[in-house]
């Protein structure tokens, strides 16, 4: 008001004070230099949180690795019996037909998505894996995630394969054509992984997971952490396993929090139910295929055993689907699911006249 004042009465005002439009009531006179008083001193010191950032804080004391060594040697006895069950899991996938680890991946991606909010169906998932279709406008990127989940449980190099550094970039397909420089979120995780190199394949996969989720800024960073902890984990079989379960049987291993003790005492113990749930679900599914080729003895042509196979590699299937992997034609696929389901081999699972599934009635 003040300012307003002076310009009022005083009709020739000095070139300094014209202004370039119409004053407020909130404008004031300009204060003078030794009135900023909260403008530091010339030759004041700047504070320690002005200074320039300095080198990038040492990634690896997030996930201090003794902490980790102290949790493992705590849940020793945990970590003794999931070594145990995913041994014979792991053996038990060596023996059997290549179609379970398929299966077994398209039913933990889909429990899984429970948990990372995708919520893909294993019928969906198989359409989609199998037929690349099935994808809406809205969960286009959730099938997408799903799919490569699925091919990296299934197929190709672990995400240490040829040290973590590059393998994880090439695991993830985060490497550019024409683009050698690593991104800084797979650099901080190998360096972080390189640290961890004398704990157990299990205690490491449970860092892996934290860890990226933790340096990761992706939408899908909760999907790829657990794929790439499934992948290590398995580094401890004897390659029939090419994956640990993680969500066979709830998220409990993906839920740990607290201290790492916490955290590696939920994943060993949800890690290890997965496992359980896995080589329990494998004989009921070896059981299925033994009762359907022997209830199918009578039944001509080509297509009934290799239906059978694929109801042992595929949770759920659709006609097209069937078709696709029995390279059979459509007639020959339908009427053998007919003959399936009247013998009790097979259950339809959507309850409805079009687009419907089958499941083996394990």
């Amino acid at each position: 008001m003040h300012a307003m004042t002076t310009k009022a009465t005083n009709p020739d005002p000095d070139e300094d004070d014209v202004l370039d439009g119409p004053r407020s009531i909130y404008d004031v006179d300009p204060p003078d230099d030794e009135d900023l008083w909260f403008l530091p001193p010339e030759d004041a010191a700047a504070p320690e949180d002005m200074l320039p950032p300095g080198p990038r804080a040492d990634r690896g004391a997030l996930f201090d690795p003794r902490d980790w060594r102290a949790a493992q040697a705590e849940v020793a006895q945990g970590l003794a019996d999931l070594t145990l069950t995913f041994g014979a899991l792991d053996e038990r996938l060596r023996s059997g037909p290549k179609g379970w680890t398929h299966r077994l991946a398209l039913m933990d991606v889909s429990d899984l998505g429970w948990w990372t909010g995708d919520r893909i169906s294993v019928d969906r998932l198989a359409l989609w894996t199998g037929l690349r279709i099935g994808a809406t406008g809205d969960d286009v990127q959730a099938l997408f995630r799903a799919g490569w989940a699925v091919r990296r449980l299934t197929s190709g190099a672990g995400p240490s394969d040829g040290g973590w550094q590059s393998g994880l970039a090439a695991f993830l397909d985060r490497m550019a054509q024409g683009i050698d420089e690593v991104p800084e979120a797979v650099a901080d995780l190998a360096e972080v992984m390189d640290s961890a190199q004398a704990l157990h394949p299990v205690t490491q996969s449970a860092i892996a997971f934290h860890a990226w989720r933790a340096l990761s800024q992706g939408m899908g960073q909760d999907t790829e952490a657990a794929v790439i902890a499934a992948r290590h984990a398995a580094t401890m079989g004897r390659g029939g396993a090419l994956f640990m379960p993680l969500a066979l049987s709830g998220p409990g291993a993906l839920r740990g929090i607290g201290t790492p003790e916490e955290k590696l005492n939920a994943w060993v113990r949800g890690a290890g139910q997965a496992a359980l749930a896995a080589l329990l679900h494998l004989d009921r599914v070896s059981a299925w295929e033994a009762r359907a080729r022997e209830a199918t003895t009578d039944l001509s042509g080509r297509t009934p055993p290799v239906l059978i196979d694929v109801l042992t590699a595929w949770p759920m299937v659709s006609a097209p689907l069937a078709e696709e992997l029995t390279q059979a034609s459509r007639a020959a696929v339908q009427r053998n699911l007919d003959k399936f389901t009247e013998r009790g081999l097979i259950r339809e699972v959507t309850g409805q006249g079009r687009y419907r599934v089958w499941a083996a009635a394990l």
